[in-house]
């Protein structure tokens, strides 16, 4: 059985990710943090990391980011899955008895409306979906509640006090999977994951301190008509320097591709090709 690390408990929006990308094939390891998460996977007490990368209306979520840094760490593919979000609560309570509501800060982010709507209701951060719905199981609390997914509803013995409280219901989060690279080529994902006919390419940069520095290294991948879909800065070691996660729409198969990557290198003090693999084109 692969086993794979994910942020967050059993019953999180990260698990049914992990079982979208392996179809089931998989054991789900549960971890508090994205660095734990990458240090499983690098210390090879798992096969693969999942990391949540971006949310479609929450956007960024930047912990996964520095989490790529790590140079033992590759890119092996992506898998994004609807999100769904429920009130939580103990048996019997309703709506007006709560006061306070846990989950994860992305996760109540996609909230804005409910809470708007409900304005009795104090948000509070939790280190995740699923980890809140468990706290407030354990709690009993009739005051408090959690926003996590039906699954969690169902592990943890909560009822759902309210369904599908996200702000747009084609809210969907993009995970992707890391391993260490001797593992890159041994991955088994599910046929969702391998069906799409475009890849993509995951590069790591820090620029040279020189004006248009930026510029230059995204230049020559425009010339040749390549898209990037995803360009996020990160802090870099030395304070005020900074670290760009890039994705391509190519692969590194593609000569006219790494005729790119070599122009772009002249305007970097650091360049890494993070890995390529089938865009996601699962349900």
């Amino acid at each position: 059985m692969t086993t794979i690390s994910f942020q967050g408990e059993l019953g999180a929006f990260s698990e049914d990710a992990a079982r979208r990308f392996f179809a089931d094939q998989v054991e789900p390891i549960p971890h508090r943090t994205f660095a734990e998460v990458g240090e499983a996977v690098i210390e090879e007490r798992v096969d693969y990391g999942l990391l949540p990368i971006e949310n479609s209306l929450a956007g960024s979520v930047v912990g996964s980011y520095d989490v790529l840094a790590a140079p033992e760490l590759v890119v092996v593919g992506e898998v994004v899955t609807p999100i769904h979000h429920c009130l939580l609560g103990v048996a019997g309570v309703t709506l007006d008895q709560l006061t306070h509501v846990f989950s994860h800060p992305v996760a109540l982010a996609q909230c804005q409306r409910f809470f708007q709507t409900n304005s009795h209701l104090e948000a509070v951060a939790f280190y995740d979906t699923a980890g809140a719905a468990k706290e407030i199981a354990g709690r009993a609390n009739p005051a408090h509640a959690a926003i996590a997914g039906r699954p969690a509803a169902d592990r943890y013995d909560l009822e759902i006090l309210a369904a599908d409280i996200e702000d747009r219901h084609d809210n969907q989060t993009r995970f992707l999977v890391v391993s260490r690279a001797e593992n890159a080529e041994r991955v088994v994902p599910s046929a969702d994951a391998m069906r799409g006919d475009t890849r993509k390419t995951a590069l790591l940069i820090e620029t040279k301190n020189v004006p248009g520095a930026l510029v230059r290294v995204l230049l020559p991948f425009a010339d040749r008509g390549y898209n990037l879909t995803k360009l996020e800065s990160r802090p870099g070691i030395v304070p005020w320097s900074y670290r760009f996660f890039i994705e391509v729409e190519a692969d590194t198969s593609d000569a006219e591709l790494g005729a790119a990557i070599g122009e772009a290198r002249e305007f970097t003090s650091l360049f890494r090709v993070l890995g390529s693999f089938p865009r996601w084109m699962g349900e």
